[in-house]
């Protein structure tokens, strides 16, 4: 038989029987479109862990008490690290509370955070207005306070360009704005830029935390290949530090572990999901197969006179075999059309879907490769019929 006259005879079938081809490959096109959106859902989970890490150094080390110490880090511990440690180039301290933070137009209940003066320059943050902390407010313990952009917006509804200059009430004390950050988005170093009052760490230490406060050192390894190093010296500076007074529960925790531990958890989602997308596909694959049965006996008689007229066995074979590959390739294109249609929807849900070419590819190269797995057994049965028994059956 050429190979026209196989394809012919398989889109006769396929036209035939456009209902039951249908339904056949209702498996195909559900699996191959939950491939597409789990490939594309992975992407943005993956692209979502870079974003919030970009603005982080992932030399950067953090240094904390352990739970339920009682020990307590301070800026003299940051002094220990910047002039012991070769390894770490940089070091601010962090604390953090939550609060009422008041303006003459509004009130907003949000993070109020103490910081040294090089914390926007290890956080990569730029100023929207005004200045940073400063070395000499931070020394003199004044109150003036930085906002992030979000925060700024809401305590000055009508114009943020007015508030540098302004007073803003923080625990019942009056602090002056002198600068606005600018936009962040996602969160920094565990803090949220976008909504947070940030004071002098000194300031905030007096007046809003007090010693109730956990804070926690920030310092930044000279390079990617000194964190381990880095580490090291930190324990060590501080059992040397602290060894008269009984040493020190510490923890030590670098952000490119932290990365590359999101990352892995968003890959091992995306294998998960893509595991059930092929289950889908499996059990449209034996939908194909059960289909074809079906297809071989009822077209038994037609087998036996394509063999009578010199039809070889392989012909046999090669036409149910690209039959069910025409089959499961139809539904990976209709898969495909169907993950475009469900684009809108995931928005509407707010999912963030990545479409990429790797996700359609994937999809179709799936379909394919379970159309043939499952069609080759019943094209063999096809393929394997005498022309005596197969003219002879009714």
């Amino acid at each position: 038989m050429k190979i026209t006259e196989i394809f012919r005879a398989i889109f006769t079938n396929i036209l035939a029987n456009k209902f039951r081809v249908f339904l056949t490959m209702l498996g195909i096109i559900v699996g191959a479109a939950t491939i597409i959106m789990v490939v594309g859902i992975g992407k943005a989970s993956e692209k979502a862990v870079e974003e919030q890490f970009a603005m982080l150094n992932v030399g950067t080390l953090y240094v904390q008490t352990g739970p339920g110490s009682k020990d307590t880090l301070s800026k003299e511990d940051v002094n220990l690290i910047t002039e012991n440690a070769e390894n770490v180039q940089g070091a601010t301290i962090l604390m953090t509370t939550r609060g009422d933070i008041s303006s003459n137009y509004e009130t907003f209940n949000g993070s109020i955070s103490g910081v040294t003066s090089i914390f926007d320059e290890m956080s990569n943050l730029s100023m929207y207005q005004g200045t940073f902390i400063e070395v000499a407010q931070d020394e003199r313990r004044e109150r003036v306070v930085v906002l992030g952009y979000t925060l700024a917006e809401t305590l000055f509804p009508e114009d943020i360009e007015k508030a540098i200059g302004e007073s803003i009430t923080i625990s019942g004390k009056r602090y002056i704005v002198v600068g606005i950050i600018d936009r962040v988005g996602d969160a920094i170093q565990g803090l949220l830029i976008d909504e947070a009052a940030i004071l002098p760490y000194s300031t905030a230490e007096s007046y809003v935390v007090g010693s109730s406060g956990k804070p926690r050192i920030i310092a930044v390894a000279k390079d990617i290949n000194a964190v381990e190093n880095a580490i090291i010296e930190l324990e060590q500076i501080f059992r040397e530090a602290y060894r008269p007074v009984g040493g020190v529960d510490l923890v030590i925790k670098d952000a490119g572990s932290k990365l590359v531990a999101a990352q892995d958890s968003a890959k091992t989602m995306s294998v998960l999901l893509i595991s059930v997308a092929t289950i889908v596909l499996i059990v449209g694959g034996i939908g194909i197969m059960n289909v074809l049965f079906v297809s071989v006996r009822e077209r038994t008689k037609e087998i036996g006179i394509l063999k009578a007229l010199g039809a070889r066995r392989a012909d046999i074979l090669l036409q149910f075999l690209l039959e069910s590959i025409m089959i499961s390739f139809l539904g990976g294109i209709l898969g495909i059309v169907l993950s475009f249609v469900t684009l809108p929807l995931m928005a509407y849900l707010q999912v963030e879907v990545n479409p990429s070419l790797n996700g359609y590819i994937l999809a179709l190269v799936f379909s394919v490769v379970t159309g043939t797995f499952f069609g080759y057994y019943p094209a063999t049965l096809a393929a394997a019929l005498r022309p005596i028994d197969a003219l002879r059956y009714e």
